[in-house]
């Protein structure tokens, strides 16, 4: 299993959000850079960046600061958040960005996700952000009609090979992961499946591992010390 380590942007700052409100935010570092740099010397090699301004406004805000940390050496860095037209996918894949998540767009957009799947392969992931079992969009603010399952069919469907699924009852709770949930997700699905939201210590790692899960985002956890990452990545393997 793969852990992620994120790094949520708003306002240039790395912060987290608790349930996915803006307006329970916490600021844990001015410096995002340096948390990457944290983050690869104790041996991470994924890094998993989100643009929240730009997921809640569909206009990415934060781009000039994850740009720094898709070029750090020996990480290999995904994208999220406000990404809903081919123009921000190419920015971010010609800024080092191995990975592009769409959305919002991926939701509202159909005819766009398959064309961006399409042109850029498995460089295109969905996130697929749940609350009470529906897809949730523009930033966790609205909560569609469409159950999580029928909509992960249709990726699986249109070729999607990477989905990761927060389930935002848990996210920035450190409270653990929907355990069932994800487990529910590898038996039914053959794509590659990330688990966000709720991995506060290390037998959360362990169990998420078990499911059979592609990876793990971990972040609160991270940023107050609660996991060690280290030992995050040795439970993983």
């Amino acid at each position: 299993m793969k852990i992620f380590p994120a790094i949520d942007l708003y306002g240039g700052k790395a912060v987290r959000l608790t349930h996915g409100q803006y307006d329970k935010m916490t600021v844990y570092s001015d410096r995002p850079l340096e948390k990457a740099l944290e983050f690869r010397s104790q041996g991470a090699e994924y890094l998993h960046v989100v643009d929240l301004e730009g997921a809640r406004d569909g206009v990415g805000k934060n781009f000039d600061t994850a740009a720094k940390l898709a070029r750090v050496p020996g990480l290999r860095a995904e994208l999220g958040g406000g990404v809903r037209d081919e123009d921000t996918v190419k920015r971010a894949l010609d800024a080092g960005f191995f990975r592009v998540i769409l959305g919002t767009s991926a939701m509202e957009d159909p005819d766009f996700l398959a064309d961006m799947v399409a042109k850029y392969g498995e460089r295109i992931a969905v996130g697929v952000d749940i609350r009470d079992g529906l897809v949730a969009v523009r930033g966790w603010l609205r909560t569609s009609g469409v159950s999580c399952l029928d909509f992960i069919s249709r990726l699986e469907a249109l070729g999607v090979g990477t989905v990761m699924c927060t389930d935002i009852s848990k996210d920035g709770a450190l409270r653990g992961p929907n355990v069932e949930l994800y487990r529910a997700l590898t038996d039914k699905f053959r794509l590659d499946i990330v688990a966000s939201g709720g991995v506060s210590a290390l037998p959360d790692v362990l169990a998420l591992r078990e499911t059979g899960v592609y990876g793990a985002i971990v972040g609160r956890a991270l940023y107050t010390g609660g996991l060690d990452l280290r030992k995050a990545l040795e439970a993983a393997l």
